[in-house]
């Protein structure tokens, strides 16, 4: 019996790996003679990162590198295991969580330390990268990384703008010529799950400016900014970057990762997906377990279990997945070929308790699982 064990970190609990190692363990006691393939999963989120490198037996890397507003922060980017691919996260270099929640700056906050960031990374030689977008604290669509990587962004002087998103507002030129040729060689994939346009009432500014400390004032000044942004990059560079999904995701990030590197937008469980070769393991396989820290009514809007449920769906695999809790409307996923949801409590207990026994929690539920698999499965193999 081949068994394929593919869940996302239990956030605040315990990583992708050790849940899939707890699992295995569970699996162990009923089916000690199974093949077991551990293959972690994540969706583009908190995790992601250590998710990949675990996987890819990878390493951390840090850069010294321009913060939001400015001020040097060290980044960590991961390396994957392969030797040429970088997954580098926002939150890590722009990030939200690096400001002081009462000095935020939408509009002067800047991605610049995401360019040096990618800059060192292709210094060390990398050529493929893995963009996490979440959590940032800019809305320049992605304008100080692409003068970090020497693309020009001039005014009507024909002189470099300033910094952050309401510098947008005097673009008139865009020259690419300086971006770095190894750039130009790179390949570079988006982790994006959301659909917001960059302008409008569902875009960048307005969805996502208020979160950036952007008062109401702000937001209109910067939605402005990033339409004339789009004009110049419809012009210049003859890219439509407006109304495309997902150009407002990270303050207008996706936008500009399309029009300066040819980005690829893609949801971030897909990307991990296939970095981690899940489809392949799938071939053979007679059944999945997935997991993740809570499942409710939102697992089915781009997370990992339902990414890997849809996978296993299209081999006709069956799927159970181990739960840190069930909440509500958590029998949606059923409609997502997951085939049953189990919680790994036992019984009445603090959250600070389960996540201290997650792993023997998980094991134990997973074996439960498999006592239940082995008495109404009709597999040669029992």
């Amino acid at each position: 019996m081949k068994i394929v064990i593919a869940p996302q970190t239990f956030k605040g609990s315990i990583s992708a790996l050790m849940a899939a190692q707890a699992m295995e363990a569970g699996v162990r006691q009923v089916v000690p003679d199974a093949e077991v393939v551990l293959v972690p999963i994540a969706d583009g989120g908190d995790g992601t990162l250590e998710t990949l490198v675990e996987v890819s037996a990878g390493r951390v890397e840090r850069a010294r590198v321009t913060g939001p507003l400015g001020k040097k922060v060290d980044a960590a980017r991961r390396a994957m295991g392969d030797g040429s691919t970088a997954v580098i996260e926002m939150a890590r270099t722009p990030g939200l969580a690096l400001l002081d929640p009462n000095k935020l700056d939408a509009r002067k906050a800047t991605t610049y330390g995401l360019g040096e960031a990618v800059l060192r990374a292709l210094d060390a030689g990398y050529r493929h990268f893995i963009v996490g977008v979440g959590g940032s604290a800019t809305n320049d669509a992605g304008a100080g990384m692409a003068q970090a990587l020497g693309i020009r962004l001039l005014n009507a002087s024909d002189r470099d703008i300033g910094r952050g998103g309401a510098s947008l507002a005097k673009l008139d030129r865009i020259d690419i010529s300086g971006l770095d040729p190894r750039a130009r060689e790179s390949t570079f994939e988006v982790a994006c799950d959301v659909s917001n346009p960059l302008c409008g009432p569902e875009g960048a500014s307005a969805i996502y400016g208020p979160q950036k400390g952007a008062s109401p004032e702000d937001i209109r000044e910067l939605d402005t900014a990033l339409r004339r942004f789009a004009h110049v990059v419809r012009r210049d560079l003859d890219t439509e970057v407006n109304h495309m999904p997902g150009a407002g995701a990270a303050g207008g990030l996706g936008a500009g990762m399309v029009a300066f590197l040819g980005g690829r937008l893609r949801p971030g469980v897909d990307i991990v997906m296939d970095a981690v070769g899940l489809k392949g393991h799938m071939a053979g396989a007679d059944l999945v377990l997935t997991g993740e820290g809570r499942m409710d009514f939102q697992t089915v809007f781009s997370k990992a279990p339902v990414g890997v449920s849809k996978m296993a769906r299209d081999h006709r695999v069956p799927v159970v997945a181990i739960c840190g809790s069930l909440g509500n409307d958590f029998d949606k996923v059923h409609q997502y070929g997951i085939d049953a949801a189990l919680a790994i409590t036992t019984g009445p207990m603090t959250l600070e308790e389960a996540s201290g026994s997650a792993a023997d929690l998980i094991a134990t539920t997973t074996e439960q699982a498999m006592r239940a698999v082995r008495a109404g499965s009709q597999l040669e193999s029992f």
